[in-house]
């Protein structure tokens, strides 16, 4: 079978592991913010490494692209189809690997399905690292057979889901009631644990209630992507919420995980961890009471 000309809308940190992983000739990716100054250079150096050529217009990648895929933010799902949709054709598969509500998946399935061009979705059921582009993913819409003949070649792991657009979609979005739900439950609980040096018998009592789980090591994951990815995870929290909120459920839990992802943005925890994952809860705790102290001063000084 010929390689696809493949290209990426958005080159983070998933679509930097997947064209890693892939290894094609001739991929390109559009990003917005390739000039963005404290991204673009990551955007580049990532690019450089994936050997992936960035080009400067949604134009440019259509024309240099068979097989689109749109791994940029829930933020930013909807106006990267719309950007890219005009200048797709009929021979064009356009896969939105974003973690969106169903409604919003439907509404990008029809803005690219306007166009002639396939669309499917893609939801991402596990961390990219350390699985890059063998993730596994679950693929849905009506031509999720094409996807799946060019993709699993190339050594994706790809569960084909329903033929019809948002239900892939809505697996994802309950699913991360659950995991981001845990990330925000134990950095919650690090934050507190810590403060009381208490973190270690805390561990361990969980490790007696729920065998067979390093608790801290789990925790110290976890926190690290809270950290990273809070502001992405915020975003996509809140289109759980969404999801929650159209089937008549109110997303009590939702909204508080996307009121913790989003603390992460606020405090700016990935610029002040150099945009990487905190080597302990201890290395974490110190950063956090930086904070605290210099708050608690100046409000002693004021």
């Amino acid at each position: 079978m010929t390689a696809p000309r493949l290209g990426f809308v958005g080159f983070g940190e998933v679509g930097f592991h997947l064209a890693k992983g892939f290894g094609l000739p001739g991929m390109v990716a559009y990003d917005i913010h390739t000039n963005t100054p404290g991204r673009g250079e990551k955007i580049r150096t990532r690019a450089a490494e994936a050997g992936v050529q960035l080009v400067t217009t949604s134009a440019d990648l259509a024309a240099q692209a068979d097989v689109i895929l749109c791994v940029v933010t829930a933020l930013e799902a909807g106006q990267a189809a719309e950007q890219t949709a005009p200048y797709l054709e009929p021979d064009h598969l356009y896969a939105d690997m974003n973690s969106v509500s169903p409604a919003l998946k439907v509404t990008i399935g029809e803005t690219i399905s306007a166009t002639g061009a396939k669309f499917v979705e893609i939801a991402i059921m596990g961390p990219v690292p350390p699985y890059g582009h063998k993730v596994p993913i679950l693929s849905g819409g009506p031509y999720t057979k094409d996807f799946d003949a060019i993709f699993q070649p190339l050594g994706m792991t790809i569960e084909t889901g329903d033929p019809t657009v948002g239900s892939a979609a809505a697996t994802k979005m309950c699913r991360s009631i659950v995991v981001k739900g845990m990330e925000a439950l134990l950095t919650e609980c690090a934050l507190g644990a810590t403060r009381y040096g208490a973190q270690d018998r805390v561990f361990a009592s969980l490790a007696e209630t729920f065998p067979g789980i390093n608790w801290k090591e789990v925790a110290t994951y976890m926190v690290g992507r809270v950290v990273v990815h809070g502001e992405r995870r915020a975003h996509e929290m809140e289109e759980v919420a969404k999801t929650l909120r159209s089937i008549g459920i109110d997303p009590i839990m939702a909204e508080a995980t996307a009121k913790r992802m989003a603390w992460s943005a606020t405090e700016n925890l990935k610029s002040r961890f150099d945009g990487k994952e905190p080597e302990s809860l201890e290395a974490f705790a110190a950063e956090i009471n930086k904070s605290r102290q210099s708050n608690l001063q100046g409000g002693i000084n004021g």
